[in-house]
C-alpha cells in the first residue's frame, strides 16, 4: 500500500493522485485508516462521484489552478504519470515523500529535499487480509464494471485494453 511505503503517520496530510481508480481508492482508505488527512486527486469529470471515497477533500488534477491551490502536503501517494505527476511533486513539503507506483517524475532531480519512493505492491497475507476485511465490511469499494466467466477472459482483456471502464471480475 502506497501510504505504508511512504512512511505516512497519523496527523500528516496526503494527496492521493488517481484516487478514483483501484490503487488510489486503496491508498485513500489506508491513509484514512492510519489517521491521515486525505486529499483525493481525480479528474474533473469524477469530482462529484469522488466525494464518496471518504477523503477529507477532493480536488481536480486536470485543473491547473486547483492543483496550484493545494497547500503543501507531507506525502503524495501517486498513481499517475507525466505532467500531472511533475506538478504534484511541487506540492510536497520540503522533507516530504513522493511515493509512486509509476516511478519518479522527470523533474525529480529539481526537488532534492523531497524523498521519491518507488512503490511496488507486495501481496503478502497480512495486507491481503487487511484489504479483504475492508472490502467485506464495505469500508473499501472497488467498482466492478463487469463479471465474466473465465472462458470469456479474452473478451474482458479486450475491453480493459480499450480503457474507460472499471475492473473486470473473472468467475469460474
Amino acid at each position: 500500500m502506497i501510504s505504508i511505503a511512504s512512511g505516512l503517520e497519523a496527523g500528516q496530510t496526503v494527496l492521493v493522485s488517481g484516487a478514483f481508480g483501484g490503487v488510489g481508492r486503496s491508498a485513500v482508505f489506508t491513509a484514512k485508516d492510519r489517521g491521515a488527512t486525505v486529499i483525493a486527486g481525480v479528474l474533473k469529470k469524477q469530482l462529484e462521484a469522488a466525494k464518496g471515497l471518504g477523503a477529507d477533500q477532493v480536488v481536480s488534477l486536470d485543473d491547473e489552478d486547483a492543483v496550484n491551490a493545494i497547500a503543501p502536503v507531507d506525502v503524495v501517494a501517486n498513481a499517475v504519470r507525466g505532467r500531472t505527476a511533475e506538478r504534484l511533486l511541487g506540492r510536497v513539503k520540503p522533507g516530504g515523500v513522493f511515493a509512486s507506483v509509476t516511478g519518479a517524475p522527470e523533474n525529480a532531480k529539481d526537488f532534492p529535499s523531497i524523498r521519491v519512493v518507488p512503490f511496488v505492491s507486495k501481496q503478502d497475507a497480512k495486507t491481503l487480509l487487511y484489504m479483504a476485511d475492508a472490502v467485506s465490511a464495505s469500508k473499501l469499494v472497488i467498482p466492478i464494471d463487469r463479471k465474466l466467466s473465465l472462458k470469456d477472459a479474452r473478451e474482458g482483456h479486450a475491453a480493459v485494453e480499450k480503457g474507460g471502464m472499471g475492473k473486470v471480475l473473472l468467475l469460474p
